[in-house]
């Protein structure tokens, strides 16, 4: 596996985000684009005036293509960028935070538009990205920390033990991500943060919409899902345990009645359930080669 510092200007990465997660390089490049395999993890870097990194993501495919795309081939009606690739973005920040929350590093020098990084690097740069701690400071990142153990640890609790609002979270941007969306938790929007949000595109508004409650406010998860449902049309999602989502529904007959028929209520068990199988499949397809 290979690392990669993708630089670009913002507004090219509005039209590769837009235009299905593609990206180009020159053909001066072609030995950098040669060396690029499934897989390789790619850092989403945006020149100024955002100047930091706004996401990464997995390389899927590369391909050749004959069709201006980015604003400066279409205004020069010729083709800029022709060695392609397609990836999946596995975190990226919405476009409004790109310039205030982007990541920052001394470790970084993104002099050139494409360049390979040291997996130290690296991995330094996607543990900061991951914990979502983003600094607007050049500082020393942390070390890496990895999900999937702590993941295979909190599913094989015992189910008299409930899992905390945190994991929960992880477990459903997980998911999300398995699913190839884009995956966010703690998403802002005007009146708090939603604990995790599934976008299709990172331009799109989020698709999915969850709150989790484990002995907190159903109430005002309630009125959050409400206003993502009246704002975008989301699908909207309530996981709790079985007692709260009693309470869910006694306000759904009343106050919320509105959003009784677009809302689903989700056990907590059930959802590690489904990351459960979820990774299954996939295992048996990569096992399988398909």
């Amino acid at each position: 596996m290979n690392y990669w510092l993708v630089v670009g200007k913002p507004q090219n990465w509005e039209v590769a985000f837009k235009s299905g997660n593609i990206w180009g390089l020159k053909e001066r490049q072609r030995p950098l684009w040669e060396r690029l395999n499934e897989g390789d993890v790619l850092l989403f870097y945006a020149t100024q005036p955002v100047g930091g990194i706004i996401g990464y993501g997995v390389l899927r495919t590369k391909f050749k293509q004959n069709r201006p795309l980015w604003p400066q081939e279409l205004h020069e009606h010729k083709l800029i960028w022709p060695l392609r690739f397609e990836f999946d973005v596995e975190s990226c920040l919405p476009p409004n935070k790109w310039a205030s929350t982007k990541l920052v590093s001394k470790l970084l020098w993104p002099r050139a538009g494409f360049q390979p990084i040291s997996q130290q690097v690296a991995k330094k740069l996607l543990s900061s990205l991951r914990s979502a701690k983003y600094t607007t400071e050049a500082i020393e990142l942390p070390q890496i920390s990895e999900t999937t153990p702590e993941l295979v640890s909190t599913l094989g609790k015992t189910k008299e033990s409930l899992p905390s609002h945190d994991k929960l979270k992880e477990i459903l941007v997980e998911i999300g991500r398995l699913q190839k969306f884009i995956a966010d938790p703690e998403y802002s929007f005007d009146i708090g943060r939603l604990d995790v949000v599934w976008r299709r595109v990172e331009l799109s508004v989020p698709t999915y919409v969850f709150e989790v409650q484990v002995g907190g406010d159903v109430y005002h998860a309630l009125a959050k899902l409400k206003h993502a449902f009246d704002l975008w049309n989301s699908h909207i999602y309530l996981v709790a345990p079985q007692a709260d989502l009693d309470k869910a529904d006694n306000l759904l007959s009343g106050t919320f009645h509105e959003i009784s028929t677009q809302i689903k209520l989700i056990e907590l068990d059930k959802v590690e359930e489904l990351y459960e199988r979820k990774r299954a499949y996939l295992d048996l397809e990569r096992e399988l080669g398909i």
